[in-house]
């Protein structure tokens, strides 16, 4: 089954400093983790693909307009206090891998090399539509 796990940033539940002041050392150490992890992952056959993303001030919210057209709103948007800073989508046998694999990636280091304890939104990644439909 795959599974979509995203790494969540809020403010309010963030008891570390911003990345913009984490040290060069303590920037290296947590990517070097991500990068760690995704090799286990692949090594290990279970990892479809992570990518890391863009912070909220590089976003753009589109919408249809009225003749279909793009309406884009660009950032920062002051007002975001969550965002999703990454994901993986892993293939792996149970719901409960998919959840030890969300406890190990919320271990990752920030400053100081303290885990993060970031919360991990666990999805699972749907084949289809469901049966009911």
């Amino acid at each position: 089954m795959k599974y979509m796990l995203l790494m969540q940033f809020s403010e309010r539940s963030a008891d570390f400093a911003p990345l913009t002041e984490w040290t060069q050392d303590e920037v290296r150490a947590h990517i070097a983790f991500m990068r760690d992890t995704n090799s286990k992952l692949s090594d290990a056959g279970e990892l479809v693909t992570a990518e890391g993303l863009a912070g909220p001030e590089q976003a753009r919210i589109v919408r249809a307009g009225g003749d279909g057209s793009a309406v884009v709103t660009e950032g920062p948007f002051p007002e975001t206090k969550e965002f999703l800073a990454g994901y993986w989508i892993v293939d792996c046998e149970s719901d409960e891998r998919a959840v030890e694999l969300a406890a190990y990636v919320s271990t990752a280091p920030g400053p100081g090399g303290k885990p993060l304890n970031m919360p991990i939104e666990v999805r699972q990644v749907m084949a289809g539509p469901p049966e009911e439909m």
